[in-house]
């Protein structure tokens, strides 16, 4: 079995250009833009990015973003071990993904090219 490790962090925002100025004057970080409502961070040890979305709230929990090389495999691992899928498998620009809710209810996502 192949290791599973957190690989990417996701945070909601209301206002990305707010976000990049911030973050970019802050701390450096540098920004790849995917169309009007993501925008990707480099932090120089991690990559991550943020997401506009009117249906999440900002200043929530961030989403972790475990990578896998078999993402079917993994949903199926996550569903027996007692997960729930939350977003069903979607393609994004780079890749695909599923979101899944622990028996917490703590939310992640698990992605692959």
């Amino acid at each position: 079995m192949s290791r599973i490790s957190i690989n990417y962090i996701e945070f909601y925002c209301k206002h990305i250009d707010v976000i990049k100025a911030f973050y970019g004057s802050a701390f450096g970080w540098t920004f790849t833009d995917y169309g009007d409502d993501y925008t990707a961070f480099e932090d120089g040890a991690l990559f991550g990015g943020f997401h506009r979305n009117p249906e999440e709230t900002a200043g929530g929990n961030p989403l972790v973003v475990l990578y896998t090389k078999d993402l079917e495999g993994v949903k199926d691992k996550v569903i027996v071990a007692g997960g729930n899928i939350t977003v069903d498998i979607f393609s994004f620009p780079g890749g695909r993904r599923f979101h899944f809710a622990d028996p917490d209810g703590n939310v992640l996502a698990v992605w692959s090219e």
